[in-house]
């Protein structure tokens, strides 16, 4: 079991829109350097949804690589699309991906029926361990909890990523899920609660610009050390409200950009962040120290 702070990783891209190998080389290493827990590549933060199917492999496929086993990968290989979603994590357990995060299919709205066949079908088809990802506001289904006990009786489904940031759902997954089922917050804002109440970790947007906090805020609110965890979060809080004043992930990658770490570019449809956020953007940045 992954535990921690893991990052879901921005793919860096060139003005022109295409990959920036090397600079997504130096966001690896600095990861594992800063003490981040995992990366998780090519979710939606990755930009995997303008990404063509080539490019996401390789991306994933790149991570793995670069990670050399220092620090494991869980790639992001859902779809709306069932046969797709399974090519996508063949793909990623075949380039060595340590887990693959499957979002609910977004866009066409399965029942509860529906997700529960679709994950099946992917797990049933690809041996590597895969974590669920709930994210509602996003996919415009939310997977009931029921659905998720159901689904974590399936041996290689082995946690979910929670992007509700409903703290309430997180006892009774607890109670009826397997002991080795992880729960993973999406939501950084609710991340520490989420962890100081049994959870796992965070697969995390912030960890993008403040890896070496979130991991230590992370390690707090998994040993119980409620005060370190919540000084921390407080210095972070800004951070959580100006990396989503537009969608993510353009706000994080302008962040990076104006860190010096990664380039300016981002795939339309998403664009650049607007000029009146830079401000915020730099405000909270600077309140966290980073």
């Amino acid at each position: 079991m992954i535990t921690g702070s893991i990052v879901a990783l921005v793919t860096p891209m060139h003005a022109d829109g295409s990959v920036d190998w090397d600079a997504l080389d130096k966001l690896i290493e600095w990861h594992i350097e800063a003490g981040t827990a995992g990366i998780g590549a090519v979710g939606t933060t990755g930009e995997s949804a303008t990404l063509s199917v080539p490019e996401h492999c390789e991306v994933i496929s790149h991570c793995v690589k670069t990670s050399a086993g220092r620090i494991p990968v869980i790639a992001g290989t859902g779809s709306n699309s069932t046969r797709e979603a399974i090519e996508l994590t063949q793909a990623a357990a075949g380039a060595g991906a340590d887990a693959c995060l499957l979002v609910t299919p977004y866009y066409n709205r399965p029942t509860q029926r529906g997700l529960y066949e679709h994950f099946r079908a992917v797990a049933e088809a690809v041996a590597v361990p895969q974590v669920l990802y709930n994210v509602p506001g996003r996919t415009a289904v939310d997977m009931h909890n029921d659905t998720v006990v159901r689904l974590s009786e399936i041996e290689n489904i082995v946690g979910i990523k929670d992007a509700t940031g409903e703290l309430d759902r997180l006892p009774d997954l607890r109670a009826r899920c397997p002991d080795d089922f992880a729960v993973y917050s999406g939501d950084d804002p609710t991340a520490m609660e989420l962890m100081l109440g049994g959870g796992q970790g965070v697969i995390s947007v912030t960890a993008n610009v403040a890896p070496a906090l979130n991991a230590e805020l992370s390690r707090a609110a998994l040993t119980g050390d409620r005060d370190t965890a919540e000084a921390l979060n407080a210095r972070m809080a800004q951070l959580y409200e100006a990396l989503f004043l537009q969608a993510n992930p353009i706000p994080v990658k302008w962040a990076l950009y104006h860190q010096g770490l990664i380039g300016e570019g981002i795939r339309l449809p998403l664009t650049l962040l607007d000029e009146e956020f830079h401000a915020p953007v730099v405000a909270a940045l600077e309140a966290a120290g980073v």
